[in-house]
């Protein structure tokens, strides 16, 4: 199924916010280091609560280890930079779903490496929504194309 990785998240408690989400919906989470905040902060425990318990959370050392490690498969950007938007986008089982920093999204070496790149349309003026939030829209959205949620019990 589908993975999430952060590149270099600033915030913990959307990290957090995150891992849990991966957790509600079996998703593997990579952090591509280095964070912006240690796992042992206490604003990473709360906003995680007992969800962090399931799920293990895979560290890449670098943007270049992660990239090497996973040149086999297709890394979807998320940047308010794309074209496309997530909806029209045709997502694959083995994708893995790329959100930048909180502060600053992710590098233009990163942006150029990866082709695939897609956004969450929304009103003109506005810059973009909490990673958190788009991280569960775009999953969402993943999920549902993929029949992701067919498993899950209501």
């Amino acid at each position: 199924m589908i993975e999430i990785a952060l590149y270099q998240p600033d915030i913990a408690p959307n990290t957090a916010t995150i891992a849990r989400l991966c957790a509600c919906f079996g998703i593997k989470l990579t952090i591509i280091e280095p964070a912006g905040f240690a796992f042992t902060d206490s604003s990473f425990r709360r906003a995680g609560m007992d969800y962090l318990e399931h799920i293990t959370i895979n560290r890449a050392a670098s943007w270049t280890a992660f990239y090497a490690e996973n040149q086999n498969r297709r890394i979807v950007l998320l940047s308010t930079k794309a074209n496309q938007s997530h909806i029209g986008f045709k997502f694959a089982v083995d994708d893995i779903l790329l959100f930048g920093r909180e502060s600053a999204g992710v590098p233009d070496e990163v942006h150029l490496a990866l082709p695939h790149r897609i956004k969450i349309p929304m009103h003109k003026g506005f810059r973009s929504l909490n990673v958190a939030m788009a991280a569960s829209m775009v999953t969402g959205e993943a999920l549902r194309q993929l029949g992701g949620f067919e498993s899950l019990s209501l």
